[in-house]
């Protein structure tokens, strides 16, 4: 599986969806490093509904908007992704200290869906 990081191709970069207990499912996704690095800001009623709004959100990229803010925490910076209604479909999955970094974090994140969206990159593995 591959994914973009700093403008090249890494493989390791992983779609994973979490099952809770009640059956719903979240999505994450995972660097090659085992870092989470971008998770749902919902969950979704099934395995299926959770991947097709994900993919749904790599093929609409362009009509997302994204921004940084404040942690809640007090100290450091997140990301967020808005969908074409408003809601949050993605955030950051862990406080920036830096607004750069949290640029930066945010900058490949959205390069990696447009790749994902396009067809380019793939980040499951349909034989699991």
């Amino acid at each position: 599986m591959a994914g973009l990081k700093g403008g090249a191709v890494l493989s390791g970069t992983r779609f994973h969806v979490d099952i809770e207990v009640d059956g719903s499912c979240w999505w994450r996704l995972t660097a090659s490093n085992g870092r989470v690095i971008a998770v749902a800001a919902r969950s979704y009623a099934d395995h299926g509904e959770c991947r097709a709004v994900f993919e749904q959100l790599c093929a609409g990229i362009e009509g997302l908007q994204g921004e940084l803010h404040h942690a809640q925490e007090g100290t450091g910076w997140k990301w967020r992704l808005r969908d074409r209604s408003g809601a949050i479909a993605a955030v950051s999955a862990r406080t920036y200290e830096r607004h750069s970094t949290c640029q930066t974090a945010y900058d490949r994140l959205w390069a990696l869906l447009v790749e994902v969206g396009a067809g380019r990159v793939r980040v499951w593995d349909d034989a699991e």
